[in-house]
């Protein structure tokens, strides 16, 4: 098997791709809770900036800025996944979702996506697609509909319209008038 050699740029822009192990689950969005903690506890210990974030009911995309001096990501990514995993556990009866071969048994999928952000240009079609994923997916019509978003930050900031987001042929609320 091939070595896959992520970027390590300390200080750089990623967006990530993280996803359960059974696409069919929807634990991320029915336990949002364990998952906001897992990421805040994470965040409190290994700092490090959320510009934006989705997460859907398998899968989550998120746009992190990395302190200066600092490019591991992947470890904080491994601690969120344990945290998430641990807490849902003592939640919910889950039975065994994966098994690596190594004795490490676990609901998410092992690896992630990462892209680091190359410019102005990437970013904002990161961002984009982000928020505009639970419209993609059929979730919602209109990205300001989905709760578990940063787009409603964005909004609050100024920094996108209320409106953004509208799924194609969508007028007016839907109905056209």
């Amino acid at each position: 098997m091939p070595n896959y050699v992520r970027a390590v740029t300390p200080g750089a822009t990623y967006f990530f791709t993280v996803a359960l192990g059974d696409r069919r689950a929807s634990w991320l969005v029915e336990h949002v809770d364990l998952l906001r903690e897992s990421v805040m506890v994470v965040k409190r210990r290994h700092p490090f900036g959320i510009d934006a974030m989705v997460v859907m009911p398998d899968h989550l995309h998120a746009l992190w800025t990395m302190p200066a001096g600092d490019a591991a990501y992947a470890m904080r990514w491994m601690l969120i996944k344990q945290r998430f995993a641990k807490l849902l556990r003592r939640r919910i009866a889950i039975g065994r979702q994966r098994s690596y071969g190594n004795g490490e048994v676990d609901i998410w999928q092992r690896r992630f996506w990462e892209h680091q952000v190359r410019d102005d240009g990437d970013y904002a079609r990161h961002v984009d697609y982000i928020h505009f994923n639970p419209v993609k997916h059929g979730y919602v019509t209109r990205a300001s509909e989905w709760p578990h978003s940063s787009f409603h930050r964005w909004v609050r900031e100024g920094r996108l319209p209320a409106d953004w987001g509208v799924a194609a042929g969508v007028v007016d609320g839907g109905f056209g008038e």
